[in-house]
């Protein structure tokens, strides 16, 4: 049986959210930079052309972080459920993120769940969305 929460607490799905959306910004920073560096060193430097495609992980890794890092500010910070970085978390399974496709999956249940919802409704101080 759960207790209930303060007003305040973060609920659980959230805090599950800002770990798992870290972690995969760190390895999709790591995971980019090593893409690049073995695309330009594996060709002695023609690979160049084609490291602006392997650089696309870094910057979603990038925003990532500063997703999570809002998330678990304290006092909380207004933010939006951002539908955009989950659905990119699961296309960069065409980069080998397998772990970053699952956090993406994992954060799109989680903003449908009605306790996250009211979460960000909450913290952002505005009316409930409506249904669609």
């Amino acid at each position: 049986m759960s207790m209930p929460q303060d007003s305040s607490e973060k609920p659980g799905m959230v805090t599950g959210l800002f770990i798992a959306t870290l972690i995969s910004g760190i390895l999709n920073v790591l995971l980019g930079l090593t893409l690049t560096a073995a695309i330009v060193l594996g060709t002695f430097g023609l690979g160049l052309f084609c490291a602006p495609v392997t650089i696309l992980p870094t910057v979603l890794g990038i925003f990532e972080i500063l997703y999570a890092v809002k998330l678990m500010s304290n006092p909380p910070q207004p933010v939006q459920p951002s539908q955009a970085i989950a659905i990119l978390e699961i296309c960069s399974i065409l980069f080998g993120g397998v772990l970053s496709a699952g956090v993406g999956i994992f954060a799109l249940v989680a903003y449908s769940d009605a306790t996250v919802r009211a979460y960000f409704v909450r913290i952002n101080n505005a009316a409930p969305p409506m249904a669609q």
